[in-house]
């Protein structure tokens, strides 16, 4: 391009060298944007791309299981308004599966002699699923007849466990 500038216009070597490094200082700051402009925009892509990918791993549904062994009557009401306080999580409702599972000494809060048949209606109400071991039953001698006529039974309470987990339901041991 230098001898084409020479021969069609006559200037001195210096001059064709001068211009010459303008021409390349001009095209390596070119360079230089359009390189800065690809690294923009693939550093945008890769943010785009990596927002999709969370907001596409996100569950549009979630399943927790509680796990309920003991009959003191603060851990069982704990264990209740915990499993209310998920389901009235405004980023849970109506997108929560629950399930309550009572084994040994958590059988108390099935049985028909105590004060809990209200506020299982209500978690009932809500979907929740109660679950009692029938192994638990069994150990304690206790009839079917005296717990309430809304729950479901498990063979195993550990084995409900066990198979919930397995099938990635979230665990909660209050």
């Amino acid at each position: 391009m230098v001898l084409r500038t020479c021969v069609t216009n006559p200037i001195t070597k210096t001059q064709a060298r001068k211009n010459h490094k303008n021409e390349s200082a001009a095209n390596r700051r070119f360079c230089f944007y359009i390189a800065i402009m690809k690294q923009l925009l693939l550093a945008a892509a890769i943010c785009a791309c990596s927002f999709l990918q969370a907001k596409a791993q996100q569950p549009s549904t979630f399943k927790a299981v509680y796990q309920l062994n003991s009959d003191d009557d603060k851990v069982i009401r704990a264990t209740l308004r915990n499993i209310s306080n998920a389901l009235s999580d405004p980023r849970l409702q109506n997108r929560l599966t629950v399930e309550l599972v009572a084994h040994g000494s958590g059988v108390a809060v099935f049985q028909k002699s105590k004060p809990y048949e209200q506020l299982l209606q209500d978690l009932k109400a809500k979907g929740v699923i109660l679950v009692e071991c029938e192994n638990t039953l069994k150990e304690r001698n206790i009839s079917k007849s005296e717990l309430f006529p809304f729950i479901q039974y498990t063979p195993s309470g550990n084995g409900e466990l066990i198979i919930k987990q397995t099938e990635g339901w979230a665990y909660i041991h209050p």
